[in-house]
């Protein structure tokens, strides 16, 4: 009986109800979405890094994690010096830089020969390596997004670049240039961002980076396992992140609580004579509250299922037509079903608890 006049209520009510809902499902969306994105760009940044094929990154003194974001303060004659080191095998210099023209992209210099005795030669889906100073190299994932072909033509950091070869994903950065040419396009000519060691076996890793740290002037150089490496990409690890996604879900709740406080306050007011009906008859307190607190639920669930159908398909429609990964688990869809119903149950305690306390006789005579 309790239930049946639970929806009624909430079908009597249609816009408020749909209101309530479509604020619900609006909380659930953003706590997906954008946190997805977050760890979405991580987890793809991790895959890459991990795909390049190294077994040991160094990096000049004060480097940050982020790739990218140290520039290119390294001789290149730094990596004749690691060649030399026992038990590796190949050392690669890499340029890197951001670009944030319409989009933040990493782009890579490379030395093609070096850089494809990591892991392998790329894998082409169309094209082929570097003809001249004015090719560059793609990966699959930026030509399906951006409608990008073979012979195409696309601007970097400013310059336009002919598209040599698309390549597989999952190797480094999205768009590779020939290593003298990104050089000379930031200025850092003789100069490398970071150098990926490949070893004779990936278990002398610690024993290389302990070397290099023995080196006579590169002490304070950053040298890590790539195992250590990859395992700081991580939300916790990551500067700000971690605070990021906690700002973003107080926000969702926020909205929610807030919405629900509204909309269950108005329909305790608009009902103070059902409310004195159902009190004369000898409903509770407890009772009252209990209807009020199940409509809440009811309007969650139904804007938590909008919120996380909605979620899904917009997640579908980044990974398709943008180079943007979102990642959508099982886990936050949880953690995003507690925070609104809790959310929600919060925003409805207060006129729960003032339904409650109606005094039958008031509340009869109220018009």
């Amino acid at each position: 009986m309790m239930n049946k006049m639970v929806v009624a209520n909430l079908v009597h009510r249609p816009i408020r109800s749909l209101i309530s809902i479509t604020a619900i499902a609006l909380e659930v969306t953003l706590i997906l979405l954008i946190v997805g994105l977050a760890l979405g760009l991580l987890n793809d940044s991790r895959q890459r890094q991990a795909g390049i094929g190294a077994d040991v990154v160094v990096m000049p003194p004060g480097s940050s994690f982020i790739v990218g974001l140290t520039g290119a303060p390294m001789s290149m004659k730094v990596g004749d010096v690691l060649a030399k080191l026992p038990h590796v095998v190949t050392a690669a210099p890499v340029v890197t830089t951001v670009a944030t023209a319409g989009t933040i992209e990493l782009i890579a210099g490379i030395d093609l020969n070096s850089y494809q005795e990591l892991s392998g030669p790329f894998q082409y889906v169309a094209g082929g390596p570097f003809q001249g100073p004015d090719d560059c190299l793609v990966d699959d994932l930026f030509a399906r997004a951006k409608h990008v072909k073979v012979g195409d033509t696309i601007e970097i950091l400013n310059h336009s670049f002919r598209v040599s070869g698309i390549v597989e994903p999952g190797k480094g950065a999205r768009k590779f240039l020939p290593i003298g040419v990104l050089q000379d396009l930031i200025g850092a000519q003789g100069k490398a961002t970071i150098f990926y060691l490949k070893l004779d076996n990936p278990n002398n890793a610690d024993e290389v980076v302990d070397e290099i740290k023995h080196v006579p002037g590169m002490e304070r150089y950053v040298a890590t396992s790539m195992a250590y490496y990859l395992s700081m990409m991580t939300t916790n690890k990551y500067p700000g992140v971690s605070q990021f996604i906690d700002f973003v879900i107080a926000i969702s709740a926020i909205i929610g609580f807030l919405v629900i406080f509204q909309s269950m306050y108005t329909a305790v007011m608009e009902r103070t004579r059902e409310i004195g009906i159902l009190k004369s008859m000898g409903a509770s307190k407890l009772y009252i509250v209990d209807v009020v607190l199940r409509e809440t639920v009811l309007l969650a669930a139904g804007g938590i299922i909008v919120g996380v159908c909605f979620s899904l398909v917009a997640r579908s429609g980044i990974d398709r037509h943008s180079t943007l990964r979102v990642v959508v688990t099982a886990g936050w869809i949880l953690k995003a079903t507690v925070i609104a119903i809790i959310g929600s149950v919060i925003g409805a305690l207060y006129p729960a608890v003032k339904a409650a306390r109606r005094d039958p006789i008031d509340a009869l005579a109220y018009e």
